[in-house]
């Protein structure tokens, strides 16, 4: 088997406000493997480090790559458990090129275009007037939830916004999700909580920062709204630890990246950790690129998702990778007509 890498950098239709700054482009890497016996088939996955947020943000990333690429060609195995967007790139080739390299990892009803994934329309910080018309633009085009960023301009407009939206739609017309990214603190999260609770919010992710698992816990305990943990699931890779963290702070939702959890196997012990606990969840995107999007998407059919899922976010970047991949109303389709369309790859 041969094994090569790439660089590539997304770079944002306009700039993607978070409560940790504003991003402007994205780092991201592909892995290539091309099986010797059967040329011109090759799998396809998207390590997809998140600067800042990856558990495997660090100096020595790259040469992680090489060691892997490398290691696949003597038939080696490569320790990526501390490189867990390494691993779902890995993951995802693997299963593209055991289903013939066709960009199929799972396929299924859904990438015969036969069946969609519900999905909430996700409205990016911004100025108050760059907000309501986001959210104004997900509503006309279908979209029955929303998920806003908060906790990046004044409290006192994102609280203002979400009362807007109310005075228009109600509960039973549109969900509402909230994500803090740990913008809050252990001691204005459940004020904020009980003022946002007042119009009828679905849930929040990560309301106050990743580690905080007493303070946490005390919000999961006492909030109005229901708690969803995002980032407090990154860098925890075995299944006792998993438990350990889950019972600590007994959120009602987990949001599953798997890019950011360890690819498709981490994402699945953290689902068997929470369903013994009765701990919901959904399954999201984290800023990857199409390739990434696409094997996070089939394998979420594959799971026959009900409640909506955080995977709307193919469309950000002006320079991604052309792709089936189609948002149609409220839900994302795989259209099988359509194909994929790559730029010049500089593989390594």
């Amino acid at each position: 088997m041969k094994a090569k890498y790439c660089r590539y950098v997304l770079k944002f239709k306009q700039p993607a406000g978070t409560s940790r700054g504003v991003l402007l482009e994205k780092e991201t890497y592909f892995l290539r493997l091309e099986d010797e016996s059967a040329p011109g088939v090759y799998g396809l996955g998207e390590c997809a480090l998140f600067r800042g947020l990856s558990a495997d943000d660090v100096p020595e990333y790259e040469d992680k790559l090489k060691e892997l690429c490398a290691n696949i060609e003597r038939d080696e195995a490569t320790d990526l458990q501390n490189f867990p967007s390494i691993m779902f790139g890995l993951q995802t080739a693997i299963y593209d090129i055991s289903n013939g390299g066709r960009m199929l990892p799972f396929p299924s009803a859904f990438t015969e275009g036969e069946s969609g994934i519900p999905i909430n329309g996700l409205v990016w910080m911004g100025t108050k007037d760059e907000m309501l018309a986001r959210i104004t633009e997900k509503i006309s085009a279908g979209f029955t939830t929303i998920k806003l960023k908060v906790g990046a301009i004044d409290f006192d407009s994102e609280l203002e916004m979400v009362k807007f939206i109310r005075s228009h739609y109600s509960a039973d017309e549109l969900i509402i999700r909230l994500d803090a990214n740990g913008g809050f603190t252990p001691e204005n999260a459940m004020q904020r909580l009980a003022e946002f609770s007042k119009y009828g919010i679905h849930s929040i992710e990560q309301p106050i920062r990743a580690g905080l698992w007493k303070e946490m816990r005390c919000l999961c305990d006492n909030s109005p709204i229901d708690i969803a943990l995002d980032e407090e699931l990154i860098g925890i890779s075995v299944p006792e630890r998993m438990g350990e963290m889950l019972d600590a702070v007994k959120p009602k939702y987990i949001i599953l990246k798997p890019s950011l959890v360890g690819g498709f196997s981490g994402a699945q012990m953290w689902m068997q950790q929470a369903a013994v606990r009765g701990i919901g969840g959904w399954i999201t995107s984290a800023l990857e690129s199409n390739i990434g999007l696409n094997a996070i998407a089939q394998w979420t059919a594959r799971m026959g998702a009900e409640m909506p899922q955080g995977l709307g976010t193919g469309a950000l970047y002006v320079n991604n990778i052309g792709s089936p991949l189609e948002v149609v109303g409220d839900s994302l389709r795989y259209n099988p007509s359509v194909r994929w369309s790559f730029p010049d790859l500089e593989w390594q």
